[in-house]
């Protein structure tokens, strides 16, 4: 068999395994998670979750962001176990409990929940991560945020009274 025969067939059948592995999805989230198990309806319910805490105006909303990923990320890999345990059983209550077609409903929703439920620190946690994504995405950093590298610029022939 001609070497260069077997690398291109190679290639193209670790081509067709790749694409193989992406079509054979199992219906969970489209990023790698290592603790958390979500489904792709629970990675939607967060998306729109996310539009609602942070909605789209004449600036990109969460949804548009991908802030809903950056959540899921964060939690799956820098909190507690203890923390990720209530993030799920939160999440699961709190989504038999919200319509999200009403934004407003919604909102008054959030905002009413009583302290020491798992809803309140399953949305606490993904507050405090939508808004550290937020602040910290491509869109802000770049359009929001002036950035000045050194405090300003140097002047050395100022007179100095005295």
């Amino acid at each position: 068999m001609n070497r260069r025969t077997a690398i291109k067939q190679f290639f193209i059948i670790a081509g067709g395994l790749t694409i193989l592995s992406s079509c054979l999805n199992d219906g969970g989230a489209s990023i790698v998670l290592n603790k958390l198990k979500l489904s792709a309806e629970d990675e939607q319910f967060l998306a729109d979750l996310v539009d609602v805490l942070i909605p789209k105006t004449d600036t990109p909303g969460g949804k548009d962001l991908n802030l809903h990923l950056f959540v899921i990320k964060m939690v799956d890999d820098c909190e507690s176990p203890e923390n990720q345990e209530k993030f799920v059983s939160g999440f699961n209550k709190l989504r038999k409990q919200l319509n999200l077609a009403n934004g407003k409903e919604t909102e008054n929703k959030l905002a009413n929940l009583s302290d020491k439920t798992d809803e309140k620190t399953f949305f606490e946690i993904f507050k405090s991560r939508a808004i550290q994504g937020y602040m910290n995405s491509e869109y802000v950093m770049k359009n929001k945020v002036i950035y000045k590298l050194i405090p300003g610029p140097y002047n050395g022939a100022v007179k100095i009274n005295g």
